[in-house]
């Protein structure tokens, strides 16, 4: 025993002075010098502790911090630490198919820098609105958050959905995984912030009132940063809806004091309403100065069959398409994966993911700071639309598209050194015309002049609160033109709203004119296109924006600009560049015979009338219409004007959805009835094929059951008179 002790102190002296003479042989029995660190900082290896420990050893740490000549000592351990070359790659087993975040070439949201640059979302929480989260999925168990997950409709803590035979709960779960699905750990794929915590909301599956509403839109608002929500009123192009008064005051409540008075984050699918020729500005959810619309983008650049046009939408995602292209990979219910997540409802979670990763590159942003940030960074390019414009400050926005392509690490680069926007101001200017008829197939226009607008000189959101009376409200068309010049659809025509209820009070939101100034002439531009009367009491202007232009030093970067836009760069129509200001002697030599301050009213022979100037012809996407026009001053003027096609026709004979000429590449030209041609998309033709079949099949089975019916009665007839003969 007192061989071993004298060993032990010998070979602690060594360890302070290894190059000590007498120190050598014990040195080499039991010690190693590995490697010089820093300075008179060593690395040693003991020989007779084991290399793998899993325990610490105590005896000679308490020895070595005891010794006055030891400054300091630790005991190594092992780290887990990968490479930054995105093993993910490899592991994951459907990031092959991850189509939307892989392709390069400006033909994805661009996430895989942001992540090259470390940044995954950490630190950021995100909260799925949905009907339910399967939490112990092998992709989520490790990123699920319980502060950000609650059962509204059974009012417990556990956000599980309800299994059944169809699998019916199984949308939260799939929107989940594209936000934060684990990365590199060889199940299904991977989320956007595959570094950020998730919860979920079981508030669908049951019955949705104000109160379950509120109660989820509320949820524990200084933990979370961003509220996910892929639902809304029906898209079935007749509903106007939107939150009740709990609700509303708990959007109002969320952007005022969630997440410590940053503001909470509400991102919301624009809605799955196409076919049905819905209109997202009548979904006062997504209406919302409060949320981030987000709409979708098929693979190849182009507006789905399903995707909802209007003037709130903030900017889009991809998403699904038609038959043919591909859809969106996540997890699914069971633990299982899917390749076949679809619409609006995938967009969302995407860009609540992408909002994710520029929170951990700047956990100050505010609400608004967010929506700034998508604005000045979304991509126009390779996204195809007939109706992209560029506005008074030279962004190019569209109504399907917003202002573009999501851009993760452009969001991540320009949220690092993001000064926080002034001060939301806004101002009300309540229009002071009576009230005023609105004739079948006829266009009012209503002008308010705006010359002050108190701490406003730089637009955000523009709201107008119109009250309406329509004896049928779908053949409404309402436009609202900004002093810059900037054409913001309010509401386009709804085939299927056949309501007498009309708008009351209702905010019709357009976030077209950002960065514009408001002071000016605006115009209010009424279509009725039906053949009842419409009438308008009264309409109010409010404006929202900021005293002084946010972050001047910044403008730079972003991308949407025209400046950074390459007209080579375009697949489809070009950007469609309205002129700011058109000089009387411009429309004298372009056509115009009479006009009315800017506004030409009435144009030569050959010319036709459109946004107050006069063309030699209509663009793509528009026709020849003959209109009668009634101004504020009861001016009548008949003219041939350009009317714009329903969304689904390419080109057309008349503004509805059976008056289509040709189809987009995504749809066919389908005619049901006699003079009517739709453009039904791709995916839904073998129904119609299908449908075609029965009809025939029908038709003949009806044909061949008559035959034989006039058949037996013939026989039977027959044989009535063989019988009489021969009883006779």
């Amino acid at each position: 025993m007192l061989r071993k002790e004298a060993e032990k102190e010998e070979i602690d002296k060594c360890i302070i002075a290894p190059y000590r003479l007498r120190c050598r042989k014990f040195f080499h029995s039991f010690m190693s010098v590995k490697l010089h660190i820093v300075e008179d900082h060593w690395h040693f290896t003991h020989n007779r502790v084991a290399k793998r420990s899993l325990s610490p050893n105590h005896e000679r740490r308490v020895r070595l911090a005891v010794d006055t000549r030891v400054r300091w000592a630790q005991q190594q351990i092992a780290k887990r630490r990968t490479k930054r070359d995105l093993a993910l790659q490899d592991s994951d087993p459907r990031w092959p198919s991850m189509w939307y975040l892989n392709r390069g070439n400006g033909l994805d949201m661009n996430v895989i820098p942001a992540w090259q640059e470390g940044i995954t979302g950490k630190g950021a929480v995100v909260t799925i609105l949905d009907d339910g989260l399967e939490k112990n999925h092998p992709d989520l168990v490790l990123n699920y958050d319980p502060m950000a997950s609650y059962d509204v409709n059974s009012h417990d803590s556990d956000p599980s959905p309800r299994y059944d035979m169809i699998d019916s709960n199984r949308h939260g779960t799939r929107c989940a995984g594209e936000v934060a699905a684990t990365s590199n750990n060889s199940v299904c794929a991977l989320g956007i912030a595959h570094g950020a915590q998730v919860g979920g909301v079981r508030m669908l599956d049951g019955d949705v009132t104000d109160a379950v509403e509120a109660r989820s839109l509320s949820l524990n608002p200084h933990h979370i940063d961003i509220y996910s929500a892929s639902w809304g009123p029906d898209d079935d192009g007749k509903t106007v809806d939107g939150p009740g008064e709990l609700a509303t005051r708990a959007f109002v409540e969320g952007v005022t004091k969630g997440r410590n008075g940053k503001g909470s984050i509400f991102v919301w699918a624009s809605g799955n309403g196409g076919r049905d020729q819905d209109n997202c500005n009548c979904d006062g959810y997504t209406n919302s100065i409060y949320s981030l619309s987000i709409s979708s983008a098929t693979e190849h650049g182009h507006v789905p069959w399903y995707s909802e046009a209007c003037s709130s939408t903030l900017a889009s995602t991809y998403s699904s398409g038609a038959v043919g292209e591909k859809q969106v990979v996540t997890t699914d219910l069971r633990f299982a994966c899917t390749s076949s997540h679809t619409g609006t409802s995938a967009s969302a979670p995407l860009a609540a993911g992408i909002c994710a990763l520029a929170l951990e590159a700047n956990p100050n942003l505010t609400w608004r700071d967010m929506q700034h940030i998508v604005v000045r960074t979304a991509r126009p390019e390779n996204l195809i639309a007939p109706d992209w414009q560029t506005n008074g400050v030279g962004r190019n926005v569209s109504h399907s598209f917003g202002y573009g392509l999501m851009d993760a690490h452009a969001m991540v680069r320009l949220a690092r050194n993001w000064k926080t926007v002034p001060e939301q101001n806004k101002c009300e200017i309540t229009a002071p015309h009576d009230q005023k008829a609105i004739p079948a197939k006829s266009v009012v226009i209503l002008k308010l002049q705006v010359t002050k607008c108190e701490g406003v000189a730089v637009l955000e959101h523009v709201q107008a609160k119109l009250t309406i009376y329509s004896q049928r409200r779908g053949d409404l068309n309402i436009i609202l033109t900004s002093p810059m010049g900037t054409r913001a659809v309010l509401l386009a025509h709804r085939a299927h709203d056949n309501s007498r209820t009309g708008f009351n009070h209702w905010p019709f939101m357009s976030v077209h004119s950002w960065g514009e100034s408001p002071i000016g002439v605006w115009e209010l531009e009424i279509h009725n296109d039906g053949k009842l009367l419409a009438n308008i009491s009264g309409w109010t202007l409010v404006l929202h924006g900021t005293a002084t232009t946010p972050n001047t030093d910044t403008t730079t970067h972003h991308s949407n600009s025209i400046d950074n836009i390459s007209p080579n760069s375009w697949k489809g129509d070009e950007i469609r560049k309205e002129p700011l200001e058109v000089e009387e002697e411009e429309k004298s030599s372009s056509g115009c015979m009479k006009s009315k301050g800017q506004l030409c009213l009435e144009c030569a022979a050959n010319y036709t009338l459109r946004h107050g100037v006069c063309e030699p012809s209509c663009p793509a996407g528009y026709f020849r219409k003959f209109r009668k026009i009634f101004t504020e001053t009861n001016l009548t003027i008949s003219n041939i004007t350009c009317a714009p096609c329903h969304y689904t026709c390419r080109t057309c004979k008349g503004t509805l959805d059976y008056d289509c000429l040709t189809c987009f590449p995504d749809a066919i030209l389908t005619n049901l009835n006699q003079n009517e041609y739709y453009c039904y998309p791709n995916s839904i033709s073998w129904v119609l094929e299908t449908q075609s079949m029965y009809y025939m099949f029908f038709l003949i089975l009806f044909i061949l059951i008559t035959m034989l019916f006039v058949a037996i009665m013939w026989i039977l007839w027959k044989l009535r008179k063989i019988i009489d003969i021969m009883t006779t």
